[in-house]
């Protein structure tokens, strides 16, 4: 008989590697789990100390809601719904306010960090300075755009997609009248184009106050990395900037209410200096991010993430230094061309000795996809001294890395 006294929590579940194993971020607490997972998600997951597993080809909304019905009437209403990933976390929040599920992250504020305009609504209504922007289904014209944003150019964004899918930069007002043809008005909004260095910030809020953070710095952009080009960071050295940086964010994630929870905050510093928030994500980094505080920092966003939501205690606590904690990575897109081969690649390790972990394709390995941050065609992780050493090193990577591709005739692309 089902011990409905021991709480029990449904996860959501993507992660096929470290970060899918959430009986290690339980630390001996004692629950009850059910998983809904992919195949791809499974290899992570105990599957001898669940309560149920389910391989779903689907986790969407309405293909779940039957199944945690299910559950429920089993089990009992679960004290948790949590969904790690991005594409996960807007699910759980519905699921968990169908089900009156008393813990985990409340829709409204699930909601707030999915949907811009409401994240720039609430970070603007507090008095920082967030980019100009218009809801689509608010603008009659692309002549209207213009006049309500203060001119071109512009960008043209997915509400609440990640990782710069669907993002268009515009300059011209028939290039946006193009580009809001072939859009859903409901589903976009458009918003000035703020010029400056892009900035991320990631860590962990408890009680309303930083329980760990770090800020920064990209190499390159989201968006390059969506054109073709390669996309790194690298963290800020202690000092004015960090703390001005995560000073801005503290403040952006205390108006969008996030009491307890992991963070990815991304900020523009325009030239003259104003920070201008950009968006913000309620879960870890990603590309290296989330495995370079592992290795750097000895903490584990997706294991603080998911006891946040859960309501238990962090299990990261704050401790003396040990070791330098300047670091950065660097990851390499997929071929433009595809299907793409890999005919030739050489490390850049034994020219850049910052280099500590790399991940390089395989001879003949064909792309068929743009991939994602976690798929492409080379991936490195840098630490040294300072900040100014490490960015020197992930400069010196793009410029001695050898990789060279070819289409791959006879194979099919796939988006």
């Amino acid at each position: 008989m089902t011990d409905r006294t021991t709480p029990l929590y449904v996860v959501l579940n993507r992660s096929g590697d470290e970060f899918g194993e959430y009986h290690r971020f339980l630390d001996g607490h004692p629950c009850r789990t059910v998983y809904l997972t992919t195949p791809g998600g499974l290899p992570a997951l105990d599957q001898d100390g669940a309560t149920e597993i389910h391989v779903c080809d689907s986790l969407a909304h309405d293909d779940l809601l039957p199944l945690v019905r299910e559950i429920a009437d089993r089990h009992g209403t679960p004290e948790a719904v949590f969904g790690q990933s991005e594409y996960d976390i807007l699910t759980a929040a519905r699921l968990s306010a169908a089900l009156g599920v008393p813990g985990g992250y409340g829709l409204d504020l699930v909601e707030r960090f999915k949907d811009k305009p409401a994240m720039k609504s609430a970070v603007g209504a507090a008095g920082l300075r967030v980019p100009r922007f218009l809801r689509l289904d608010d603008a009659p014209s692309a002549e209207a755009v213009v006049d309500a944003l203060g001119g071109l150019p512009l960008v043209l964004k997915p509400r609440a997609a990640a990782g710069s899918q669907g993002v268009t930069v515009v300059r011209g007002v028939d290039e946006l009248r193009d580009a809001l043809g072939g859009v859903d008005p409901e589903a976009y909004e458009c918003e000035e184009y703020v010029d400056g260095d892009i900035f991320h910030v990631d860590g962990v809020r408890r009680s309303g106050r930083l329980h760990f953070v770090t800020a920064s710095q990209y190499v390159h952009t989201c968006l390059d990395y969506a054109h073709g080009r390669p996309l790194g960071s690298v963290l800020l050295d202690p000092g004015p900037e960090r703390d001005e940086l995560t000073t801005f964010a503290d403040r952006c994630l205390g108006a969008l209410g996030l009491r307890d929870g992991a963070f990815h905050l991304e900020a523009i510093r325009r030239p003259g200096g104003e920070l201008v928030f950009l968006e913000v994500g309620l879960r870890p980094g990603g590309a290296q991010v989330p495995f370079l505080h592992v290795d750097l920092y000895g903490i584990d966003l997706f294991a603080e993430a998911f006891r946040a939501a859960l309501g238990l205690p962090p299990l990261w606590q704050p401790s003396e230094p040990v070791g330098p904690r300047a670091g950065g990575w660097l990851i390499y897109p997929a071929p433009r061309e595809l299907p793409g081969r890999v005919v030739a690649r050489t490390s850049p390790r034994s020219a850049v000795p910052e280099i500590y972990h790399e991940e390089l394709p395989a001879i003949g390995q064909i792309m068929t996809g743009p991939g994602s941050y976690d798929e492409g065609c080379g991936i490195f992780r840098f630490r040294g001294r300072s900040a100014a050493g490490v960015r020197a090193a992930v400069h010196t990577a793009m410029e001695v890395y050898g990789l060279r591709t070819e289409r791959a005739e006879g194979a099919e692309p796939h988006d």
